[in-house]
């Protein structure tokens, strides 16, 4: 088939139109025959069973049903009428119903005849009725040759109030089919094909859009699954092989002094096994020529600070400067303070930029970076002023980099005439189908074990009905010496949501626990930036027992005398932030507990959300839980959503076939990196029809 024939526009089709086209481009992004050929079905109606009237359960799913009209009857109701038919067989009665286009079908339908009604019942008052049924005589029905399985497209309100429906969608691309003349080119090598026994491009294109039977549509969407999985990944693995060979790195040989000292004098407990696996993954991507492009993933309390550190040493060992990136003040003070008790057992020179860094101290602080002098700088988006030049930055690390746009990062890659080694930390943890999809280009370690003798951190559910016991609770660990992290979810009152806000929340913590026996602190966005360091600092030396707080200290806070996390109207919260807020306590010897409160309603994705929370504090567990509850778009925001916009396979389902692709597409790579070989053409010529035309599969990313 003619790549001119795909990209003809829309309109050119048969039936279709210039208004037509317009609407199908606005509503679902169709602008060419190819479009509307990888327009998929998200569902199939089987069309082969019928029931009886007897035989209806209250379901939400479509049944089909032979039987004659043998009444019809108008009924008024407060907005307007509805027709309703008495619908018999020979078990029982229901009604059919129509809300509108009553003149019509009232002229259409006839009286004894026997009809095959498709649809959705509802059980009211004993009696099943099917709303706007689709219809057919009996006699045609019976004659006509069909699909046992009829496909769903997706589709818009508008796109149906404006007369695209379903059927006339159907029709659309059967007439596609018929003029394409079925013409689809392969797309796999054929011995992948063989090895994998998957269906050929056009018997899977034909059985997607017109299954004969069960079979060959799950063997069809396989095929589609894997083929543009096989595509994600090789672009994403392309990109990765591409930039190692075009982006170099400064080569770092040694590993010396400043990294060896550490190690054996002054590393303050024994590394993880997982934490001297990645080092040593980190090692050799720095002792190579090619810049190191890393992600660390690690659950909150897994150790990648000292890995980050660790990997700063490797570049002073070789003469070189290392930066540390973070998203808040708050993040970056907190990295400072770790890294500053480390360098000065070892007389290393380390500086803090923020923006709230006065200006008598960062001109010192500029000339010494740009004479070499400062070895480490750590801070916020300062460090990406065009002020701040480094004498030789060799390591960018980078925290929390999903909080940073590309943009910002590329001004830190400028900042040297050679781009620095990059390592990017996170401590969400990424489900590993995501981190093949988001992050395929990148080279990933993950830390996956916490420090032995760390306790569990135990976390309840509790109804705002036992909030009595939970104060009791809580003055028993304020007793202990502890302190109580209670956290809400708004900072002002809401008219239109039923949760307490944090000023309520504060005035009756303060009458629970009054002064003087207690001192309660309170911190949110809106406050100053001082007033919030002057409260955070009082409950960081202990001088206050309670910190009531809005999701401020999410990330950043280290008060291992923190025992308890309270999470007001918990179901408000995503897992991944129920996790780190989880993650504030839990950092100190002594057992550690997280406390979810919410009201007696709930949703049942808030009941799984807190059920899992309770189940298991393993951040991989709960991010994978948390994508197939949210979808791979909302958990990584709209940045980077888009990436996720696939065709026909959906990430939080086919992790298998993800795997099995990637796998496929490294051996493919491996065996012929330019794909210069006789037998990769057709993966060559798709991958430069991706790459010229981004409509060709704009689900690609």
């Amino acid at each position: 088939m003619s790549q001119r024939f795909l990209q003809t526009p829309i309109e050119y089709l048969k039936g279709m139109g210039p208004q037509r086209g317009d609407l199908l481009r606005k509503e679902l992004g169709i602008h060419t025959f190819q479009d509307l050929m990888h327009l998929f079905p998200n569902r199939y109606l089987d069309r082969t069973t019928y029931h009886k009237i007897n035989q209806l359960r209250n379901s939400n799913a479509d049944v089909q049903v032979i039987g004659k009209i043998i009444n019809l009857k108008t009924v008024a109701q407060k907005r307007g009428k509805r027709l309703v038919a008495t619908f018999v067989d020979d078990t029982g009665t229901m009604e059919l119903v129509w809300f509108r286009g009553h003149k019509w079908i009232r002229e259409h339908l006839k009286i004894n005849e026997p009809y095959v009604v498709f649809g959705k019942v509802n059980l009211f008052n004993g009696l099943f009725s099917m709303p706007h049924p689709d219809m057919e005589v009996w006699k045609e029905h019976k004659n006509k040759r069909r699909a046992a399985l009829q496909p769903l497209y997706p589709s818009t309100e508008k796109l149906t109030n404006s007369g695209i429906t379903n059927k006339l969608m159907r029709s659309l691309i059967a007439q596609l089919f018929q003029d394409s003349q079925l013409q689809f080119r392969e797309t796999l090598p054929e011995a992948l094909r063989a090895e994998l026994r998957l269906m050929g491009k056009k018997e899977a294109m034909i059985s997607i859009h017109f299954p004969p039977h069960n079979s060959a549509l799950a063997k069809a969407q396989y095929r589609l699954k894997f083929e543009e999985l096989f595509y994600v990944q090789l672009q994403l693995i392309q990109k990765n092989l591409l930039h190692k060979s075009k982006f170099k790195g400064h080569p770092f040989p040694e590993v010396g002094a400043y990294f060896n000292t550490f190690y054996e004098t002054h590393l303050p407990f024994e590394l993880t096994d997982a934490q001297k696996r990645v080092i040593k993954e980190i090692r050799n991507d720095l002792g190579s020529v090619a810049q190191m492009n890393r992600l660390l993933q690690g659950d909150v309390g897994s150790g990648k600070t000292i890995v980050a550190f660790m990997s700063m040493l490797i570049a002073l060992d070789n003469g070189f400067q290392a930066c540390l990136m973070a998203p808040t003040e708050i993040l970056a003070v907190q990295h400072y303070q770790g890294l500053q008790e480390w360098c000065a057992l070892m007389d290393i020179e380390i500086a803090l930029l923020t923006g709230t860094t006065k200006a008598s101290e960062r001109k010192g602080l500029f000339s010494d970076l740009e004479s070499g002098q400062l070895q480490l700088l750590v801070g916020t988006h300062a460090l990406l002023e065009d002020p701040v030049v480094f004498h030789n930055l060799g390591l960018a690390i980078i925290d929390e980099q999903h909080r940073f746009g590309v943009a910002q990062r590329s001004k830190l890659w400028k900042k040297n005439v050679r781009p620095p080694h990059i390592l990017v930390m996170t401590a969400t943890p990424i489900p590993r189908t995501l981190a093949m999809s988001l992050y395929g280009d990148l080279d990933i370690s993950t830390i996956d074990e916490l420090p032995p003798g760390r306790k569990d951190i135990k976390t309840v559910h509790r109804y705002d009905a036992n909030r009595l016991n939970v104060f009791r609770f809580l003055k028993e660990e304020i007793a202990k010496g502890r302190q109580v992290y209670i956290v809400y979810p708004l900072i002002q009152e809401s008219a239109t949501m039923d949760y307490k806000d944090l000023m309520d929340g504060y005035e009756s913590i303060v009458r629970e626990f009054p002064l003087p026996q207690y001192q309660v602190s309170i911190v949110h966005g809106k406050m100053k930036s001082t007033d919030k360091d002057y409260e955070m600092e009082r409950f960081v030396k202990g001088e206050t027992n309670i910190m009531v707080a809005t999701t401020v200290i999410e990330v950043g806070v280290n008060v291992p005398n923190a025992s308890v996390m309270v999470i007001e109207s918990a179901e408000r919260f995503g897992l991944s932030q129920l996790h780190q807020l989880r993650g504030r306590v839990g950092r100190g010897a002594e057992q550690s507990y997280c406390i979810l409160m919410t009201g007696a309603k709930l949703s049942e994705d808030a009941k799984t959300r807190l059920q899992t929370m309770v189940q298991t504090t393993d951040g991989f567990e709960i991010a994978e839980t948390d994508l197939k509850l949210r979808g791979p778009g909302n958990l990584m925001g709209t940045q980077q959503s888009g990436m996720l916009t696939l065709q026909i396979a959906d990430i939080t389902k086919d992790g298998p076939i993800l795997k099995i692709a990637r796998s496929y597409a490294q051996q493919l790579l491996q065996k012929d990196p330019n794909l210069s070989e006789a037998a990769h053409q057709n993966v060559l010529f798709t991958l430069r029809e991706i790459g010229k035309d981004r409509g060709l599969w704009k689900y690609i990313s």
